[in-house]
C-alpha cells in the first residue's frame, strides 16, 4: 500500500563542528537583524578615518557554547538588544547561496529508496485476485433499458468475506466506483485507473434496438473495457482493499444509483465546469519550488527536496512525451484495424468472384482450382477478421487504456500543484497577518495585539499543515510513479508477446492454406 509520508519544517541538528549562524532572519519580518549594527559600524569607522582590524567580538560579554547550537540560537534571539555595535555582517540567505557543505547532512526524501520499498511490498503481498466480466444482458425496454454485466471474482484477500463471488453491475455502477476511488485517493497522490468512456450513440442503439445482435460488437467492446478497468484497479495494493471496491465486487443486489455519472445531470454539468476551471488553472499557474526568499526552516527542506524537484521535472516531461507518442501510436493502430477489416472484406469479395468464375469455367481442372481458390480465400478472410480483432483488443485497446492512465498520472501531478499553491497562499496570508501585527505595534494598539498573535498562531499551524500535505503527496507520487513504471513494463511486454503470438499463429495458418492449395494448381492440365 502506498505510504503517504508526513513531514514538517526541517530542523537543523548539531552534527557539524561549527554551529550555524546565530540568527539570519527575524521570524516575523525576515529582515536582517544586524542592519542597524552594520550602519553603526560604518559610522564609527568614518569618524576614526580608518578601518579597524581588531577582534569584532572583543567587547562581547556572553560566551556561546558550541555543543548545543539550538540553545545558542534561542539565547541569541532573546539577547539581540545586548549585542555590541561591532558585529560581523552576515549575508542574506537565498536558495542559490546555500551549499550542502554549509549545512548538516540530512537524510534524503527517499527517491532511490522507493524501489526497495516496492520490492519488499511485492514480496510481502502473497494474495491474488482474478476478475472477469461476462454475460452482458439487456434489462428493460425503450429508453429505460440498460445493460447489466456479470462480474465474477476469485480471490484469497482477507478483506473479502468470500473467496468466489458473482454479482451483476450496470455501467453507471462502474462510473460510480471510479468517482468514489478518486474522491478517497486522488488527493493522496494515488493513480486511479480511468473507466471506459461513455458512448451516447452506442447506448441509444441498444435502448432502441429490439435485437441484441445488432449491437453485439459495441457490447463486447464495452464488456472487455470494463473487465480491464477492474483488473487494473485490482493490481493496486491500496485500491484492491478499498471498501468501495470490495462492496462493488461482493455486495449482492443493486448498488445505490450513481446519479452524478449522467452526462446530462446537474452534477455532470457542474463536473464539466470544474474540469474547465482545473484546465485553466493548469495553464495559468506555474509551480516554482526554487523560492529565493527562504527562512532557515525552508532552506533545509529546499536542499532535501532539490533532488525530488529535478525528478518531478524530468518525470513530467517524460509523461508529456509518452502521452504524445502513445496517442500517435493509437491512431496508427486504429488505421491498421480499419485497413485490416477492409482487407478481410475485399478478400471475401475476391473469394465470391473466384467461385462465380469457377462455376462458368468449361475446363474441368481449372474450374476445380478456381473453386478451391475461393474456399481458401474464404478461410483467409476469416484469418484477416481474427487478426483485425487481435489488432483491436490486444494492441489498440491496450494502448488506449494507457493513454487514459497517462491522463490519470497528469491528474496526480495537478493535485500536487494545487497543494503547493495552497501552501504558498497560506504563507502569503501569514505574512500579511504578521505585517498587520507590526502596524498595530507601531500605532500602539495593544488591545488588538493579542488577537493578532492568535491569528498568526492559527495561520502558522495552517502553513505547517499545508507543507506537510505537500511533502506527503510528493512522497506518495514518487512511489506511485515507480510502481506505475514497473507495471507498465510488465504490461507492455505481455501485450507485445501476446500480439506477436497471435500474428505468428495466423501467418502459419495462412502458409498451410497456400501450401495445401499449391499442388492443386500445379495439377492443372
Amino acid at each position: 500500500m502506498a505510504t503517504v509520508g508526513s513531514g514538517g519544517d526541517c530542523s537543523i541538528g548539531s552534527g557539524g563542528r561549527d554551529p550555524p549562524p546565530p540568527l539570519l532572519f527575524d521570524e516575523e519580518n525576515e529582515e536582517d537583524m544586524f542592519s542597524s549594527s552594520h550602519e553603526s559600524l560604518k559610522v564609527n569607522q568614518m569618524d576614526h578615518g580608518e578601518e579597524k582590524d581588531d577582534d569584532i567580538f572583543a567587547e562581547a560579554k556572553e560566551e556561546l557554547s558550541l555543543d548545543s547550537p539550538e540553545n545558542d540560537w534561542s539565547q541569541s534571539t532573546a539577547k539581540t538588544e545586548g549585542l555590541p555595535q561591532k558585529v560581523a555582517v552576515l549575508p542574506s540567505v537565498t536558495a542559490a547561496s546555500v551549499t550542502s557543505q554549509s549545512l548538516p547532512k540530512q537524510p534524503k526524501n527517499g527517491v532511490k529508496d522507493i524501489s526497495d520499498d516496492l520490492d519488499e511490498e511485492e514480496e510481502a503481498n502473497k494474495y491474488s485476485i482474478e476478475i472477469s466480466v461476462t454475460d452482458p444482458k439487456k434489462i428493460g425496454d425503450g429508453m429505460n433499458a440498460y445493460m447489466a454485466y456479470k462480474v465474477i471474482t476469485k480471490t484469497n484477500i482477507p478483506d473479502f468475506r468470500n473467496s468466489e463471488m458473482e454479482v451483476y453491475r450496470r455501467f453507471s455502477d462502474f462510473l460510480g466506483l471510479h468517482e468514489k476511488l478518486v474522491e478517497k485517493h486522488l488527493h493522496q497522490g494515488r493513480i486511479i485507473p480511468p473507466p471506459p468512456e461513455k458512448s451516447v450513440i452506442g447506448m441509444t442503439k441498444i435502448k432502441m434496438s429490439k435485437e441484441e445482435s445488432s449491437s453485439t460488437e459495441f457490447v463486447e467492446q464495452r464488456r472487455a473495457a470494463l473487465e480491464r478497468f477492474l483488473c487494473c484497479v485490482a493490481k493496486h495494493p491500496a485500491l484492491q482493499t478499498d471498501p468501495s471496491f470490495v462492496d462493488f465486487l461482493e455486495l449482492e443486489g443493486d448498488l445505490p444509483r450513481a446519479t452524478s455519472t449522467s452526462a446530462l445531470s446537474g452534477a455532470g454539468v457542474l463536473r464539466l465546469f470544474n474540469r474547465v476551471g482545473d484546465s485553466l488553472g493548469k495553464m495559468t499557474y506555474k509551480m516554482d519550488e526554487s523560492d529565493q526568499n527562504l527562512s532557515w526552516s525552508c532552506v533545509i527542506y529546499y536542499l532535501q527536496c532539490s533532488e525530488d524537484y529535478e525528478w518531478f521535472e524530468e518525470k513530467q516531461q517524460q509523461v508529456e512525451s509518452l502521452d504524445i507518442q502513445l496517442k500517435k501510436l493509437h491512431s496508427s493502430i486504429e488505421t491498421l484495424v480499419i485497413n485490416r477489416k477492409e482487407l478481410a472484406q475485399n478478400t471475401g469479395l475476391f473469394a465470391n468472384s473466384a467461385a462465380a468464375l469457377g462455376s462458368v469455367e468449361e475446363h474441368t481442372s481449372l474450374s476445380r482450382v478456381l473453386s478451391q481458390l475461393a474456399e481458401v480465400e474464404d478461410k483467409i478472410d476469416l484469418l484477416h477478421v481474427n487478426q483485425a480483432d487481435s489488432d483491436y483488443y490486444i494492441l489498440s485497446e491496450f494502448v488506449k487504456d494507457y493513454v487514459g492512465l497517462i491522463q490519470a498520472v497528469k491528474d496526480v501531478f495537478h493535485e500536487r500543484v494545487k497543494l503547493y499553491k495552497a501552501w504558498k497562499d497560506d504563507e502569503a496570508t501569514l505574512t500579511k497577518k504578521r505585517e498587520a501585527k507590526v502596524r498595530l505595534e507601531l500605532t500602539h494598539k495593544a488591545d488588538k495585539i493579542g488577537s493578532a498573535n492568535q491569528e498568526i498562531a492559527e495561520w502558522e499551524h495552517r502553513v505547517e499543515k499545508s507543507q506537510e500535505e505537500f511533502q506527503a503527496i510528493s512522497k506518495s507520487i514518487i512511489k506511485e510513479l515507480k510502481r506505475f513504471e514497473r507495471q507498465r513494463l510488465k504490461d507492455f511486454r505481455r501485450a507485445i508477446i501476446s500480439y506477436l503470438e497471435s500474428l505468428m499463429e495466423n501467418q502459419q495458418q495462412l502458409i498451410k492454406y497456400w501450401e495445401t492449395f499449391l499442388p492443386e494448381t500445379k495439377a492443372i492440365a
